[in-house]
């Protein structure tokens, strides 16, 4: 009986492939959990407790996954010796996610209505919602002025200077100049 040879594109070819440590089973890794006294990881969410930079007292700094800097930066409890911070416990850990995911989204929020506005003109025979949404791109910043009807129709679309500063009167004027670019 004849034996071939394995061929260089099958299986032993993709097992090669794939880093040592890998196998076919393997599947994602789990995010990994620490609960320290003084550092605590899960749920996507870190919570470290630091000491305070000339200062006697101590922080807690509560930093979300992939991020570099804290979403959130607090003063912490001492412990009962009056040196040592109070160990990080399950009910602190989950008030801290919640404080951190409120200012998170609070910062969010303020930044979205930083480069987004709107407002509703109200002309002879139709409504008209203009928005401003300003693009923060490092290289070209900008911003898109729009028009669009109450249905949800958009009327017009123009990219303008990210300083524009939209209000009534600059968005009166574009409607009356037939939706032109503003000079």
């Amino acid at each position: 009986m004849a034996t071939r040879a394995p061929d260089p594109r099958g299986y032993h070819a993709c097992m090669s492939a794939l880093p040592p440590d890998t196998s076919i089973d393997d599947e994602p890794a789990e995010p990994e959990t620490i609960k320290q006294p003084r550092l605590w990881k899960d749920d996507g969410w870190t919570a470290k407790v630091i000491k305070n930079e000339g200062d006697e007292g101590w922080a807690v700094a509560m930093t979300r996954d992939g991020e570099s800097e804290p979403a959130l930066v607090g003063p912490w409890t001492m412990g009962r010796d009056k040196k040592n911070p109070k160990p990080l416990d399950t009910n602190a850990f989950y008030t801290l996610v919640k404080t951190a995911s409120e200012v998170q989204r609070r910062h969010e929020q303020q930044l979205h209505a930083q480069l987004h506005k709107s407002l509703v003109l109200s002309l002879a025979q139709v409504r008209l919602v203009i928005t401003l949404d300003i693009v923060p791109d490092d290289y070209e910043p900008h911003a898109w002025l729009a028009a669009t009807e109450t249905d949800g129709t958009e009327i017009a679309r123009v990219k303008v200077p990210p300083t524009f500063k939209l209000n009534t009167a600059s968005a009166t004027a574009w409607v009356d100049n037939e939706f032109q670019k503003p000079g």
